[in-house]
């Protein structure tokens, strides 16, 4: 039993050391895995829920310049990177918080969709108020890159 529980933990660093080879250079600050796993929650249950999660590079910068209020996730692995290296400056200006996920094909596939989603809003709803909300602060707490 305890072998077998080994043998986990050890594919799981595997597949987690897999992802994040192929992030670009600016993908900071990353999410940890834990953290990573709660954010890909957090969206399978916003995808579910209408106007609570916005989906691609222009329905984001959109609601962000509207002054809407959530967290965005960015994918790290984006090629090529200039598509959303506008992204996390936009979000400082605007005092949003954002944070990068190893994987766009893991992102789409928290959003419902078959297709890689390279980013993704989400933004406060009564279903998923707690969880938002720990998460929002977790990221408020986050150092922002020099």
């Amino acid at each position: 039993m305890g072998k077998e529980k080994e043998d986990i933990d050890v594919d799981k660093t595997v597949v987690w050391e897999e992802k994040i080879r192929y992030l670009c250079p600016i993908a900071q600050p990353l999410a940890s895995r834990k953290l990573n796993k709660k954010i890909s929650k957090i969206v399978k249950k916003a995808s579910k829920t209408k106007g609570s999660l916005r989906k691609g590079v222009r329905e984001v910068q959109k609601f962000i310049r509207r002054g809407e209020n959530g967290f965005v996730v960015l994918a790290g692995d984006t090629s090529p990177i200039d598509v959303l290296s506008h992204i996390p400056v936009l979000c400082e200006d605007h005092e949003i918080p954002y944070i990068y996920v190893p994987s766009k094909e893991d992102l789409g596939a928290a959003c419902g969709t078959k297709r890689p989603t390279c980013m993704i809003m989400v933004n406060k709803n009564d279903n998923i108020k707690e969880a938002f909300e720990e998460c929002y602060e977790e990221l408020k707490s986050l150092p922002l890159p020099i």
